[in-house]
């Protein structure tokens, strides 16, 4: 039996790019100071073959783990597929990683090298001092070559390699590309494993999910360690032989006109982003692009939706999924009808279904846990790195996924997200969904963003404690720092006029920001 990644592995996807797509726009890069970077797919593919050269030459095996802490840019990726070439496995951390999360990476990978932003470099040395690790520091931006003592330039390191493939016969379709931990918000990031076959298959999904052509430019501002980077823009690019663009960082205030001008037809957007165009002062040019959809990964309230596609004159393409489930699992088709609120249906090459606690599916209408049916190492992750009970809790025998996020499904098939098992508080016996909170929250004209947890509760078990983010603006005459009672006091009367009494917070903070993962999601294992 055969399927549509069986046997290929990323070495073969850019033997096959190189030759058919050539002098195409594979990578634009927009830096932080406005430079402008572009590559071809033949161009690239150098790249890549000398990374791979490269990281051969300073000891890399196959097998072998590199941690790549890296922002959005080219060495990244070239690192990436140059590592795949020949067999070692990447694991990439976001660039804000604190001190305590690279310690805590480093212990969990066992990774001897690393290639890290010039910026992090005083942080790795101290760390793998105090640890004693061994094994080669290579260094991106900042000095051009090393001196005695110094971390070698990876990229002068690469210019010094040929520019031809390396051919590792041990690898193939099965062999793990990277470790992709995940982004923690409500729990400690577990490392998920990604096969060669696993990137093709995104690849070609995403295709589909997009209807991705040559011509497509999509743009991007995800961090380039996160799966919506790696698994959902990257490979389908690859794949599709359009061009990626990817902005150093996203910034509202810019997010337009680099789209406009880059000609983008495709984005990626996730919630927060949302909110923060629609902050922006109004322009007659909002609905004026190219874009025919946005791939949207989080929850929107109804009316941020409408006014974001009335205002900008574009439509989302909801979806449903997960590192482990490595395509967007479920998602509205390319094509046709969309049901808002729901996040779609089941996608190609995958079966979606809603368990009780027992492990029966449900019928429609009812709420239970979200499962995914696909093929480990393929349509699914292989596993958790080093985690064989977490392995076997995630994945049962005959090849579902479970999620522990809630959710159900109409009679017709859509499937609805209620919200995450590790997002539901509960209080004197009723499950609360954080997220329903927090969309009514930020429905107020005064709240720029919410974040709402559980707390415990000597008496009810937990307690609902919402945090929540102004708009900026926000007379200080009226609501003073240090005076914030009567503020509260509205936000909890919008919230009882629109929630059932044993919903509405009973605690609320008013906050300057949140803590952040690397995708720009809020971290909420640090909210209490």
């Amino acid at each position: 039996m055969a399927d549509i990644a069986t046997g290929q592995t990323t070495a073969d996807l850019w033997q096959t790019a190189a030759r058919l797509f050539g002098e195409r726009p594979f990578l634009v890069h927009l830096g932080e100071d406005g430079e402008r970077t572009e590559l071809s797919y033949a161009s690239f593919a150098v790249l890549v073959h000398q990374a791979a050269h490269a990281f051969a030459s300073v000891g890399v095996g196959y097998g072998d783990t590199v941690l790549l802490q890296l922002g959005n840019g080219p060495q990244v990726v070239a690192a990436l597929f140059g590592l795949g070439e020949i067999g070692a496995v990447a694991v990439p951390a976001g660039l804000s990683a604190t001190p305590a999360e690279l310690a805590r990476t480093y212990r969990a990978c066992g990774a001897r090298w690393a290639v890290v932003d010039a910026t992090r470099l005083a942080d790795h040395r101290e760390l793998r001092e105090r640890a004693g690790r061994t094994g080669l520091l290579l260094l991106v931006g900042g000095r051009p070559v090393a001196a005695d003592g110094e971390e070698p330039s990876f990229d002068a390191l690469c210019a010094a390699q040929p520019g031809t493939q390396v051919v590792e016969p041990r690898v193939t379709d099965r062999s793990v590309l990277e470790i992709l931990y995940t982004s923690g918000t409500t729990a400690e990031p577990k490392g998920v494993l990604i096969t060669h076959a696993n990137a093709v298959f995104s690849g070609h999904y995403g295709v589909w999910q997009t209807s991705l052509r040559p011509d497509d430019r999509l743009f991007t501002t995800m961090p380039s360690c996160h799966s919506n980077f790696q698994l959902a823009a990257l490979t389908p690019v690859l794949v599709a032989g359009a061009t990626l663009v990817v902005a150093a960082r996203y910034s509202a205030h810019r997010f337009w006109d680099q789209v406009r001008t880059e000609r983008a037809t495709i984005v990626q957007l996730i919630a927060m982003m949302a909110r923060t165009l629609l902050l922006q002062p109004a322009s007659p040019d909002d609905g004026v692009h190219e874009l025919r959809d946005a791939l949207h990964f989080m929850p929107l309230s109804d009316a941020e939706k409408d006014e974001f596609e009335r205002r900008f004159r574009l439509r989302l393409l909801n979806s449903y999924g997960s590192t482990e489930s490595i395509g967007w699992a479920v998602t509205d088709p390319p094509q046709g009808e969309r049901r808002w609120p729901s996040v779609g249906r089941a996608g190609l090459g995958y079966e979606v279904g809603v368990f009780d606690t027992a492990g029966a599916e449900l019928p429609p209408g009812e709420v239970g846990e979200l499962r995914v049916k696909g093929v480990p190492g393929l349509s699914l992750m292989l596993g958790y790195h080093e985690d064989p009970a977490a392995t076997a809790a995630a994945l049962t025998p005959d090849g579902w996924l479970r999620t522990h996020d809630q959710g159900y499904r109409d009679a017709d098939g859509w499937f609805y997200f209620v919200d995450r098992s590790l997002n539901v508080i509960k209080r004197a016996g009723e499950n609360i969904s954080a997220t329903e909170v927090e969309i009514v929250l930020t429905a107020h004209p005064l709240v720029a963003e919410a974040a709402v947890v559980g707390v415990p509760d000597p008496v009810r078990d937990g307690a609902v404690k919402a945090f929540v983010r102004l708009r900026p603006g926000l007379d200080p005459r009226a609501y003073p720092p240090d005076d914030r009672t009567g503020l509260v006091e509205l936000l909890l009367a919008h919230c009882r006029e629109r929630l059932a009494p044993y919903k509405v917070p009973e605690l609320v903070e008013i906050v300057d920001d949140f803590p952040r993962t690397d995708s720009m999601k809020i971290e909420k294992r640090l909210l209490h």
